[in-house]
Parts: C-alpha cells; structure tokens; sequence
C-alpha cells in the first residue's frame, strides 16, 4: 500500500469514528458516553457516569457549572496556583481537556469553600470572606474581584461561607460556632455548657444579605435562623420559595461524656438533618441535638441531658430528614432539570462527605444520597443515589476513602456533576433510560445498599463494632499504655493511624509532633486554637486541652506519637510535663 493509500484510508477511518461518535451521542441525548465502570460509582439502572477530570491540584470544593458547560472550582487550599480552576471541553467528548487556575488571594483568605453562578457572576468564598466576578465570554474571567462579604473574626472551626440566592436580589451565608457544645472548655471531657451561650449572638446561625452589594460586614446582614454549630449545604427551594440547609451535629458524645453515652451512640448520634428555615428558625444548638432513632430533640449532656431528658424543646424546629450522625452533609441541591425520570424533579440531593469520628464503628456517609419531595415535604424515604465514591468496603479511618463527595452542580442539560474533596476528581451523572419506564426495578440495588453497606447502614452495636475501646490494629497486649490513651482521647480526631483528616491535622511527620517538647505538651496541657499550618495544609478546628490527664498518662501519649507513625523522636518524660505544668504558659 503506497502512501496516498495509506492516507485515504486513515481519513476514512477517522470520518468513520467521528460519526459513529456523532451518531452515539445523538443516541444519548447529545450526551456522552458514561465510562465503563460509572467512574467506580454505584447508581440507579439507567443512569451513567463519567469522569470529566481524574484529579485537581489544590484539591476540589464545592463547583458550578455554566450555561456552556465550562466548570468552576472552589480550590481547598488557595496559594500562588490560585484558588479557582476553570475547566473546559473543548473537543466534545465530555472529558475536560483544559484546566486553568486563576484568583490567587493567599493574603486574603485561606481554606476554599463555595463556588456558584448567580445573574451572570461567579461567586466564591473562603471561611472568611465572599468574591464575586463578572462572567465573559472567555473561560477565565478577566473582570474585577469583588468583596461582597467580609467576616472580620479570624477564621475558626465550623467557618464556612456557604452561599445561595432567593429569588429578591438576596444572598444567605452561615456563620459557624466555633464550639462543638458551647462548653467552658471546648471538646474537654467533662466540661460544661454555658448558659446561656454568648457565641449565639453572632454566629451559629444563617444570615442573608444583599447579593450585590459590595463592602458588607455581618451587620450589614440580618439573621434568619439559629440553633446551628456547623453549616456547609444551603440552598433555595424554587418549588417553595423557601430556604434549606444539611446540617452537622455535635461530636464526641461518648468520648466526652463517656458515662450518659455508650460508643455505639456516640458513633450513631447526634443527627445530621435536612432543615427548612423559615424566618426565625432554630435548629436547637448548643442546647439540644436531635435524635433521628427517637425522633425528638434532647438536652446536650452539657446542658444536664443523658440520652433521655429532654428539657424545654418550645420554638424548635422539626427537621425534615434526620440522617445517621456524622455523615458529613457538604452539600444540598435541589434537582430543577428536565433530563432524570420526573420522580427526581424538585427533590433534594445531598453529598455527604463522610465520618471521622465513628470508630470503633465503621466510618459512615462517602455517598450522595437523594430525598424525593413535593411541594417542599418528603413523598418517601430517603434513597441512596452515588455510592462507591471510598473505593474500599469497610472505611476503618478516614484516609481509608479514595475519594469523598463534596460539591454538586447542575449542568445546563441537567445533568449531576459531584466534585471530590481528595485528590479533586469530578463526576458528571446522566440518565440514559425511557424515563417512563423508572421505578423499583431500577431503585433495588441502591436500596439493597442503604440497609447493607457499612457506611451508609445504622451500625448493628455488637456485630459491626470493629475494634473494642482502646484497640489499635494490633493486639491489647503488644500496645503500649501510651497507644491505649491515644486510642481513647485523641484518635477520634487524628485518627489511629496517625494521618487526620480534612478537619484534623496528621501526626506522622508533623513539624508540631516532631519540633519542640515544650510547645507538644503545653498543646495538651491547653489545647490549642486558632489557624495553624501543618505539613504546608491549613487546619482551623481547636484542639481540647487534656489537662485532667495526669502528667505520666500525658507522657505516655506524646511518647507515643513520637515513636509511631513513621515517626522517630525522643520521648516525652513525666517531669517534663510537670515542669511544663507548673510554668502554666498556655498556647496562643
């Protein structure tokens, strides 16, 4: 074959593919072809999906996704490669082929959070502040960053700036309480509540401000709702013309008040809800939780609550859905497309981000569940619609999960788009089916997974405990006293392999565990607050002084984390914590 033959048949070949390609996607819908595996996901029959980016640098937050199809990303973490991506197709194959950074504000803000498309600009936040930008023609916006909002406090734990619009030309964000139960000592054992709490005057709440007003500050806004430690899914329910919210609840029930509370409900309670928020409502922070196996709100054992009193609940609000506790609601959306079968019009996906503090129980969430509604109530229970996003059947710690569900979107054909926190992995979810012909048949399998898999299903409290307290991956008799204590009071926030987790900081090769004694144990000694740095990532939750450890049990613990996990250090002594004691220098 001589070379002209050669090149007419590979332009055959190529005008071939092309239309086999063009004649697929007609078949579709236009739309694309999902991957063979669904992107690792498991969904309902009928639906595919497709991995539009295998992994952004700087890891992805929440998305948006505009009327061409170009994707907005909100980076975790904002340095010199910017705190946005923008992501394009520009060949048609539903993959996205180019990826740019943009709005590096390092000396702004840090720790990335929400992205969304409102009248033509793009609005995006960090924990302390609210940008927005005019939206062109070109992928990358060339226009003026806008400082809509500006929270003056430092950022703290539970800071998020979750953003959604009412149809008046107003703009609602949360102010998170920088407290998991108002305590005197935050996260402490033991410590009791404040009463009343004097973080609700200014945070733990939702407030609303103009959308496009530039300059505002928090006074500038007015507070709608209340009684909320940590927010980071809202939004707008055209349907009703009402505003939503996914909420976190509490932690530590047993690992604080070990004698009110077994594991098994500190693993399983409290619950996360999916709450509507008419004007004044109140979720019932830091007084009381909501127990989704009860049914009902019940006193915070801060607040004199033991699992079964439950004290004055006048003015609360009844949430919607009470989810398994610790799921991790990161998101919430409610489905206004046209292309899913009609049972899913109006009703709410939610991204949960998944558990750190269940052991000895399986971590639970790591999936998008979906709550099928009309009219602004539930028509049914809710269902388990993405699962698979772990890539491992038994989640033992956080870092167990390859990948963990944090933001959605909805295309301009109504497609899902649902974005990775990890290693910032996008999927976009399609229907290929006969609408028409949707139902139980296609629902079985996902609902076959919420009573059977171990992060979704209420855990069984003797057959799916994994550990027994105080239990590492190793026998009882080969830990050391020091990996006791740190299994019982620290490795529900560091986990027990050492490694963290997005809210957590690690302790292998940390500069903190690793660096100077004296800060180490006046860090246990006094807990610590505040934004700091470790291993080059940005951690904000506070960590509870253990100081009712005896100094040797204090000893035990730093020596333990010096010599595990891949570190090598020299021990702590029981006289270097008492000296360290006695100086009473806390951290800060």
């Amino acid at each position: 074959m001589n070379f002209i033959d050669r090149n007419f048949w590979g332009k055959l070949y190529l005008f071939l593919a092309i239309l086999i390609s063009i004649s697929s996607c007609r078949n579709n819908g236009g739309m694309p072809n999902g991957d063979t595996d669904n992107g690792g996901l498991f969904l309902p029959g009928d639906f595919e999906a497709l991995v539009v980016v295998d992994s952004i640098k700087g890891r992805a937050r929440h998305l948006a996704v505009n009327d061409n199809g170009d994707i907005y990303v909100k980076l975790r973490f904002a340095d010199t490669i910017g705190g946005n991506a923008a992501l394009r197709d520009t060949d048609g194959d539903g993959k996205m082929d180019v990826i740019e950074r943009f709005d590096n504000y390092m000396d702004k803000s840090s720790l990335g959070s929400e992205m969304k498309i409102h009248d033509g600009y793009l609005y995006f936040s960090s924990v302390t502040r609210i940008f927005r930008q005019k939206l062109t023609k070109d992928l990358v916006p060339d226009t003026e960053m806008e400082l809509i909002l500006l929270d003056t406090q430092p950022p703290r734990q539970h800071d998020t700036k979750p953003i959604t619009f009412d149809n008046q030309g107003y703009l609602y964000t949360v102010y998170g309480a920088p407290s998991d139960a108002c305590q005197v000592d935050d996260r402490s054992p033991l410590s009791p509540g404040m009463n009343p709490c004097p973080i609700l005057e200014t945070r733990g709440g939702v407030w609303r401000f103009k959308a496009d007003k530039k300059d505002q500050f928090q006074k500038d806004g007015e507070k709608v709702a209340t009684g909320f430690r940590s927010v980071v899914g809202l939004d707008w329910n055209q349907e009703v013309n009402s505003l939503y919210a996914v909420a976190h609840g509490r932690d530590y029930l047993h690992n604080t008040w070990p004698r009110q509370f077994s594991a098994w409900q500190g693993a399983v309670l409290p619950s996360e809800v999916f709450i509507r928020l008419d004007k004044g409502a109140n979720a019932g922070w830091p007084y009381h939780y909501y127990d989704q196996i009860k049914g009902g709100y019940f006193l915070n054992p801060e607040y004199g609550g033991d699992g079964v009193k439950k004290g004055d609940t006048t003015g609360l609000t009844t949430p919607t859905v009470g989810f398994l506790g610790h799921f991790a609601p990161n998101d919430l959306l409610f489905y206004t497309g046209d292309q899913f079968p009609d049972r899913y019009k109006n009703g709410a996906f939610i991204a949960f981000h998944g558990s750190t503090s269940s052991s000895p129980y399986p971590q639970s969430g790591y999936f998008v569940g979906f709550v099928p509604m009309k009219n602004g109530v539930p028509t049914g229970p809710w269902e388990v619609f993405a699962d698979g996003f772990a890539g491992v059947d038994t989640i033992y710690s956080t870092s167990d999960a390859a990948y963990r569900p944090m933001g959605l979107a909805l295309g301009p054909d109504g497609s899902l788009y649902v974005s990775d926190s990890e290693k910032g992995k996008i999927w976009r979810i399609m229907y290929k089916g006969d609408k028409s012909d949707f139902g139980d048949a296609q629902l079985a399998a996902m609902a076959q997974r919420k009573q059977t898999a171990s992060n979704i299903k209420t855990p069984d409290e003797v057959k799916d405990r994994l550990i027994e307290d105080g239990m590492n991956d190793i026998d009882e008799e080969n830990l050391s006293e020091g990996g006791k204590l740190f299994n019982i009071f620290c490795s529900v926030c560091h986990q027990r392999n050492g490694k963290g987790n997005d809210r957590f900081p690690p302790l292998d090769h940390s500069e903190w565990v690793l660096g100077s004694k004296d800060t180490l144990i006046n860090v246990i000694l006094h807990g610590l607050r505040g934004e700091i740095s470790v291993k080059g990532k940005t951690y904000t939750n506070r960590m509870p002084k253990l100081n009712m450890l005896k100094d040797d049990e204090i000893a035990q613990i730093l020596t333990y984390i010096r010599q595990n996990f891949g570190n090598n250090a020299s021990t702590v002594t029981t006289r270097e914590v008492a000296e360290r004691r006695a100086l009473s220098t806390p951290n800060q």
